[in-house]
């Protein structure tokens, strides 16, 4: 009797579990302002703490006039080649808006310093490159049109 609780109980926590990653995954999270980092100056777009750590990484990436979409993928991540499908496609269509993508496991100092906790993360960029929001998992279409800047 005590094996059939534990079973259903375990069935629970899991079904549980899949149904919050299943909601949360690939939704935008608005940025963290309470990370201390000095206000940048609008007047010099791209002087962000978030934008210098990724241009260091990546010295010919520009910034979209009107966003950028960051994307930190790993080489054996499926949910990272559909993620590339889809901001790449955004990018296409979307007047101002660039995508990046980064190699989470060629920046590991990168990924500590943005604290990129799983592959795929997608970070949304204002002009100034200031993080706007931030996905962890396959966003969809929609999710990422909703989160970018008019």
């Amino acid at each position: 009797m005590t094996g059939i609780v534990v079973l259903i109980l375990a069935v629970a926590l899991a079904l549980g579990f899949g149904l919050y990653r299943r909601t949360r995954d690939g939704a935008f999270d608005p940025a963290d302002q309470g990370r201390g980092a000095p206000e940048p100056d609008p007047e010099a777009p791209g002087t962000d703490p978030t934008w210098t750590a990724i241009a260091a990484a990546h010295p010919d990436a520009e910034l979209g006039g009107r966003a950028t979409l960051v994307q930190f993928s790993s080489a054996f991540c499926a949910p990272c080649r559909a993620t590339r499908v889809v901001l790449g496609d955004i990018a296409r269509r979307e007047a101002g808006v660039a995508h990046l993508e980064v190699d989470a496991e060629q920046h590991l100092e990168l990924v500590r310093t943005l604290d990129v906790r799983r592959t795929p993360t997608t970070l949304i960029l204002d002009a100034a490159g200031r993080e706007l929001g931030r996905a962890a998992g396959a966003p969809r279409r929609d999710q990422v049109l909703a989160a970018l800047p008019a």
